[in-house]
């Protein structure tokens, strides 16, 4: 992986409510409905108010590893990026495959909209069982290859955590790839 990429963007691990960030977009960890659901979904489509659900109906759905864009509506960020991780199933499942497309689909929405900060969350470690570990590698290194392959396109991206214990696994995965 070239420096370069990693001195252009910023990369963080918080351990944070990610619905609280003041960045152009967060990502939202959905439901192929995209009417929200519980854990980081539910929190999401809770604070932004009741336009995020149309919204979301007005899209038809999102398939597993899919990425579609909504406005932020109430939250401190300007768009939310909806995606559909997998459910795990073992790992047999192409699920490192689908969850990898997830990240690569977010950034390239944040790319064509222009958007230069962007917030994830552990996606489908939740109520969809993926370890968190294995869940947090894919994501760093998801990250850290489209980042090298658009350099100057982001000024930070934020892996946030909804507490310490997690925060340290994800921040783990991060120095994996960092180095």
């Amino acid at each position: 992986m070239s420096g370069e990429a990693r001195q252009t963007t910023a990369m963080q691990v918080i351990a944070a409510d990610i619905t609280t960030l003041r960045v152009d977009a967060i990502v939202n960890a959905a439901n192929s409905s995209l009417q929200g659901g519980g854990g980081v979904d539910g929190a999401i489509h809770r604070k932004a108010g009741p336009e995020l659900a149309a919204a979301g109906r007005s899209l038809g759905g999102c398939e597993p590893g899919q990425a579609c864009i909504t406005e932020g509506y109430r939250l401190p960020a300007r768009y939310v990026i909806h995606t559909v991780g997998p459910v795990w199933h073992g790992g047999q499942a192409s699920e490192p495959a689908l969850l990898a497309s997830c990240y690569r689909e977010s950034l390239q929405l944040a790319l064509d909209n222009g958007l230069r900060t962007v917030a994830f969350p552990a996606i489908s470690t939740g109520v969809f069982g993926y370890p968190q570990d294995e869940a947090a590698r894919v994501a760093a290194k998801a990250v850290f290859t489209f980042v090298d392959r658009h350099p100057d396109a982001f000024d930070e991206i934020i892996f946030c955590a909804f507490d310490e214990t997690r925060r340290q696994v994800i921040e783990a995965a991060v120095e994996e790839f960092r180095a």
